[in-house]
């Protein structure tokens, strides 16, 4: 069955930020809602780009090898596999997560922030 989603919806079941959950499938790919709040840990993912939309408050986007980009409300970034990233929100932000649904929110890290399997919303 087809049915809409709501972001509004989503983003008001998840109480954690960095706790990804999954909004939907599409082939391969995993739509994900996170809330951002802080800074997240630097790391990579060695097979897997990302897009990163941002849907309220702002986004920091650090790299180790070129400045950092901000991303606004309405806007995306997209991180290439194999690029060291750290995203950080100075105050709360809603970003939905576009990427395969093997991408371990953490890459090549894992600590107590990897969520190995979401939930969904």
């Amino acid at each position: 069955m087809i049915a809409k989603q709501s972001l509004a919806e989503g983003f008001a079941a998840i109480d954690e930020p960095w706790s990804p959950r999954v909004a939907g499938d599409i082939n391969e790919m995993q739509i994900k809602l996170v809330k951002f709040e802080g800074e997240f840990i630097w790391h990579r993912h060695d097979e897997e780009d990302e897009l990163f939309l941002v849907t309220s408050g702002r986004l920091r986007m650090e790299f180790r090898d070129q400045p950092p980009q901000i991303v606004e409300p309405g806007e995306f970034i997209i991180v290439s596999h194999g690029v060291e990233h750290r995203p950080v929100a100075e105050t709360p932000c809603e970003v939905v997560l576009l990427e395969p649904r093997t991408t371990l929110n953490t890459g090549n890290v894992e600590n107590e922030r990897t969520v190995p399997n979401p939930e969904r919303v």
